[in-house]
């Protein structure tokens, strides 16, 4: 849960609480951005709306797919121990559900309004909707399995490194064979 603390003066603050961090609403500030601007990029090279929506809102997809794919694998790691602080879990799982619901909303969002725009046919009405749907998925996909490999490089630097003081600590002596 993040927060807004305004100081209104002479002893009296207001408090501001919106649900995530500060740099989670950052981050998908960038990827609507970033989903306007290749929207509006691809409509004055292409000047076809459906395609533009397509890219677009495919890009706003990917983008969050792949944060909120680090972010369920960071979240992951966090996890409590559930019997001795269910608090804690029930508080990891509602982040979670609210993550899962966010991303809901933008898939949706994009869906309707690829099949909203002015074009008819099979194409334009059953598959590019679909589209930005896949493009968020695998995106969330990659994005989980991108921090998690990070996560095992890490682990195992850290192991080899253990491993290279402890041999350098302990001089071992040859055993004639007998």
């Amino acid at each position: 849960m993040g927060r807004i603390i305004k100081d209104l003066g002479e002893g009296v603050t207001k408090y501001y609480w919106y649900p995530g961090q500060k740099s989670d609403w950052i981050k998908s500030g960038i990827c609507i951005g970033a989903g306007a601007l290749a929207y509006l990029l691809c409509y004055l090279l292409v000047k076809d709306s459906l395609v533009a929506s397509v890219v677009g809102s495919s890009i706003t997809c990917g983008l969050g797919g792949a944060f909120l794919g680090r972010r369920d694998i960071n979240a992951l790691n966090e996890l409590h121990d559930m019997a001795a602080e269910r608090r804690a879990a029930v508080a990891d799982s509602g982040r979670a559900a609210w993550r899962a619901t966010v991303q809901g909303f933008v898939v949706a969002g994009s869906a309707v309004l690829v099949a909203n725009m002015p074009h008819t046919g099979f194409l334009a009405d059953w598959v590019l909707p679909v589209v930005p749907a896949v493009v968020g998925a695998i995106a969330h996909s990659g994005g989980m399995i991108y921090e998690r490999m990070a996560q095992v490089a890490k682990d195992n630097a850290q192991a080899d490194q253990n491993a290279q003081s402890e041999a350098d600590s302990e001089p071992r002596e040859l055993e004639p064979a007998g």
